[in-house]
């Protein structure tokens, strides 16, 4: 498909933990509805809870056949995203070691993308899980968006049918940050058709 000024981005939604009896499969739908109703993107849903992208721990520069087999089906997909949202909880403080195995195993497949993010935890609303993620992406040349979507004391806001109880500030917050999104993926996008990125 040619690639123009106004072609929808690829927007890659990592959805970060693992957990049994998560919290996060609520959280992402919400969003997912959010992101369904933004005209600039096409997105695609990266589950880390699904066995397909349960990557090894032990990082290598020569991965056994069924690591290479995972790798094919999931780095591609990185590759293709225009743009990313890391939906996160915070674990003691930070945020779940799925998500820093998924980035330690790529590099190039981040470069010159902007990432937002979706949290959530208890007072925290996993604020700090988001401020540490900021300065690993920083370190894979990513560009993080300013404002997030963070839910405080998450499973309050949620009935029992994973609808939110109020939603106008929280759909509110995640315009804005989809907006943001929309435009770091456009300029970083024609930016790198122009001048390809060589960090």
């Amino acid at each position: 498909m040619e690639i123009t000024k106004s072609s929808p981005l690829s927007l890659a939604v990592i959805v970060g933990s693992n957990r049994e009896g998560r919290f996060g499969a609520v959280i992402a739908d919400w969003f997912l509805a959010n992101a369904a109703q933004h005209t600039d993107f096409t997105v695609d849903v990266i589950d880390l809870a699904d066995p397909a992208n349960d990557l090894p721990t032990a990082l290598s520069y020569d991965p056994a056949p069924a690591v290479r087999d995972k790798l094919a089906g999931l780095s591609p997909r990185l590759a293709a995203a225009d743009a990313f949202v890391v939906l996160t909880p915070e674990y003691n403080h930070s945020f779940p070691a799925p998500i820093k195995n998924l980035i330690d195993w790529h590099y190039t497949e981040w470069q010159a993308k902007p990432v937002g993010f979706v949290s959530y935890g208890g007072m925290s609303g996993g604020l700090r899980a988001v401020e540490q993620l900021r300065q690993v992406f920083a370190e894979m040349h990513a560009v993080t968006v300013r404002d997030t979507v963070s839910f405080h004391n998450a499973h309050g806001h949620f009935d029992d049918e994973g609808r939110h109880k109020d939603p106008t500030a929280p759909d509110a917050a995640a315009k804005t940050m989809l907006d943001q999104l929309a435009w770091w993926g456009h300029a970083l996008r024609n930016a790198k058709s122009l001048h390809p990125y060589g960090g």
